[in-house]
Formats: structure tokens, sequence, C-alpha cells
């Protein structure tokens, strides 16, 4: 039933940001108590949690990333962001989003994925 659709440029040149969009449908990203996330899975490695926002707005990011990334939303639009600034090409992956039922709970629904191709 909730369907999530990421856009966005599939070629970023290092030192730039990556800016993605999760876009959902059937659901609402306001609707307590939600947790919209962004994963990522470079080549031949596992999926790496980027961050998450919140039903609230609150957002959660990782460690290893925080310094870099942003993820915002537009409620009226009913879709989320991402952004991971001064990229390499060790950002190179396959982005996805994805929606869990609590910050507690792994995705339940995922995006398709689009790639994300870090080169100059």
């Amino acid at each position: 039933q909730v369907q999530l659709q990421e856009s966005g440029p599939g070629l970023v040149k290092p030192s730039q940001t990556l800016s993605l969009t999760c876009t959902v449908s059937g659901g609402s990203i306001t609707t307590n108590y939600y947790s919209w996330s962004w994963i990522r899975q470079p080549p031949g490695k596992g999926r790496e949690w980027i961050g998450n926002i919140l039903y609230s707005g609150n957002t959660y990011y990782s460690p290893s990333l925080k310094s870099r990334t942003s993820i915002s939303r537009d409620t009226s639009k009913n879709h989320f962001t991402l952004q991971v600034s001064s990229v390499t090409p060790e950002d190179t992956a396959v982005y996805y989003c994805g929606r869990a039922e609590t910050i507690l709970t792994g995705p339940d629904y995922w995006g398709q994925g689009t790639q994300v191709t870090v080169s100059s």
C-alpha cells in the first residue's frame, strides 16, 4: 500500500553534494510513529544505514556520516530528502529510502533504489 520512490541525479562529481528525494504515497510521513530512513549499498558491500527522520521531524544519523549528512522533509509534498556533502567515490552506491513502524524496527517498505555514482 505504501509506496516510496527515490529520485535525483545518478551522477555526482567529487566534492559536490549528493541530493535525493523520496516521494511517499499511500501514507503520510507525519503519521505516528513512523520512521523514514535512508540506506545505501555500495558495490560488493552490505547495506549501510545513513539516517532517519521521524514522524515528528526529529533526525538521527549514522555516526560515520553525520558530519556530511542532512535529512529534511516537505510535509506539504509528503516527501523527504537526503543530502550528503563533500562526496567521494566511496559514496557510490545504490541508495534506498524506507519506512519503519518505529525507529526501533527495520524498514517494512522500501523504494526500488537508485544508483548514484560519484565520478569525475
